[in-house]
């Protein structure tokens, strides 16, 4: 299974590589490659528009879904992820904060956002663990916390004019305009929190078993749940430095990985990443073709998909009870 969802995010690749504006098939641009001619249009637009679009996609689809993997393992929720219980949007706040405050330092947006997501994410697993919310409750919780980050992002394109420029297609999510370097300077954050998942996913699978066994079986519980939070910061946090606000990510891809290769997080973790991957790409397609020559935020294709998934898992029915 690993290997066909690889091999199905190698496609969603080359599709991102080829389609656009303008269509170039695979061929063209691979003899674009060998000649580099400069002043070929082919390779321009494969170097400075195609793969860093592409290599965006594929990286902020990887981070929130296995970001949202790791949220839900450790707030034992179905119905958790980076964008619903605010993460996102407290990501998108700080990143804002720090573009209208040091507008030429670029390095500083990832930080910030790891930052506001570290933040966000911490006072929500806290509200859980100290309130014994429902999974319901804490969802509405979360709702709330993301509807504050908004204002405050309002508040800041409100107040710095000049930052409200590209605010908007921020709050929408996409890749337009993406550079190398905006993902190249959040690639460490992405790398650590990748790394970090990895390292914790045999603990999360005992964590399954709940708190009081897991730390029978020699587990501390609370180390694996601040670090499985820490390292969903990092990824949410990272991608949402260079593709701003996408939702549902996090939420829509865990479970269709769940129902491919089951529960168990040393496979669960890497297939939601690759699908997570292909998912974005695939999206991303769609929405530079949908209205064509007119190019649609991703982030409402993904709205779109997420919005009525997440009411099924809201409304699901489980012995007669609604999911709770």
């Amino acid at each position: 299974m690993l290997a066909l969802l690889a091999a199905a995010l190698w496609a969603a690749v080359a599709l991102s590589l080829r389609c656009g504006s303008q269509d170039i098939p695979l061929g063209k641009l691979l003899a674009a490659l060998r000649q580099r001619d400069p002043n070929d249009p082919a390779l321009r637009i494969l170097l400075y528009v195609r793969v860093p679009r592409t290599l965006a996609g594929g990286l902020a689809g990887c981070a929130l879904a296995l970001a949202g993997a790791l949220i839900q393992a450790v707030l034992n929720n179905a119905m958790a992820s980076p964008n619903v219980i605010g993460v996102n949007a407290g990501a998108g706040f700080t990143a804002l904060l720090a573009a209208s405050l040091a507008p030429g330092a670029a390095g500083l947006v990832p930080l910030a956002s790891f930052l506001g997501a570290m933040c966000t994410a911490l006072f929500i697993y806290a509200l859980a663990a100290k309130t014994g919310l429902s999974r319901t409750t804490l969802i509405l919780a979360g709702i709330a916390v993301s509807s504050m980050m908004t204002a405050g992002s309002n508040a800041l394109t409100l107040l710095y004019p000049d930052t409200a420029v590209g605010a908007a297609a921020f709050m929408l999510g996409g890749f337009n305009g993406v550079t190398l370097a905006s993902v190249r300077s959040a690639g460490w954050y992405l790398a650590a929190g990748a790394a970090l998942a990895a390292f914790l996913a045999a603990d999360l699978d005992v964590l399954r078993l709940g708190e009081e066994s897991a730390a029978g079986l020699g587990l501390h519980v609370g180390r694996t749940r601040f670090l499985a939070v820490l390292a969903a910061a990092l990824l949410a946090g990272a991608a949402v430095s260079f593709s701003g606000l996408l939702g549902f990510v996090g939420l829509l891809v865990p479970h269709m990985a769940r129902r491919l290769v089951g529960g168990d997080n040393r496979w669960l973790l890497p297939s939601a990443a690759l699908l997570g991957g292909g998912f974005v790409l695939l999206c991303d397609v769609a929405s530079r073709l949908l209205f064509a020559p007119y190019e649609l935020p991703v982030g409402i294709v993904m709205s779109l998909l997420g919005g009525p998934f997440f009411l099924h898992l809201l409304l699901h029915r489980k012995k007669g009870r609604v999911y709770d």
